[in-house]
């Protein structure tokens, strides 16, 4: 496999932020109540990761190593300033969803995580391939967590009524698990997904061997 595909692939796959290292779990549990949400966050994280990534390797020998961390979180904090005004004034709807959540990436283990860990050590080139592949994996995480959501607790997909779709006979004999929108359901559901994820990791790994 092609050295970048790998590094994307890494990010997506084999160090997912969510079902691995199983960081961000803040924004994951608060705004996956939709596929929408979900995809829209993970979206922002993934542009401010990528930024942020390719600022700090390119900065990364002339910045003091005392006052490394600092220096990061100024850079961060400036990417996500820009995403939140560019949702602020373009994607209204979203912008209201998500809330407070924007602006609190700047404090995201996986973006100060990735600058630390990869970004300060790495070219230019990889750096932003590790931040479009763990910003993929977020994204990917964070939509499909939501989509189960919406499915199965409320009975849309991407706010179409599909209960409203079906036949009043069979409307009535099939009912959202509403909680599943609510705060409990998103620990139900990555429980399960962290179950399935490492269950095939596992398989993979055995195979490979």
């Amino acid at each position: 496999m092609d050295s970048s595909l790998k590094k994307i692939k890494n990010g997506i796959i084999d160090e997912n932020p969510i079902f691995v290292q199983v960081l961000g779990m803040c924004p994951t549990l608060a705004v996956t109540t939709s596929a929408k949400n979900g995809i829209g966050m993970g979206l922002a994280t993934l542009a401010v990761l990528i930024a942020s990534n390719f600022a700090i390797s390119l900065m990364r020998n002339i910045i003091p190593s005392k006052v490394r961390i600092p220096a990061y979180i100024v850079i961060i904090a400036s990417f996500v300033t820009m995403v939140d005004l560019l949702l602020q004034a373009y994607m209204v709807s979203l912008y209201d969803a998500l809330g407070l959540f924007i602006p609190l990436i700047v404090v995201n283990c996986i973006v100060l995580g990735r600058a630390e860990a990869f970004a300060s050590k790495n070219t230019v080139k990889n750096s932003v391939l590790d931040g479009l592949g763990m910003g993929l994996g977020f994204t990917a995480a964070l939509g499909v967590i939501g989509l189960i959501r919406e499915f199965f607790g409320a009975g849309e997909l991407f706010g179409f009524k599909l209960y409203e779709a079906l036949p009043d006979a069979v409307q009535g004999q099939i009912q959202p698990i509403s909680i599943l929108v609510l705060a409990p359901g998103a620990f139900i559901v990555m429980g399960i997904l962290f179950a399935v994820f490492n269950h095939i990791n596992s398989k993979n790994k055995a195979k490979a061997e």
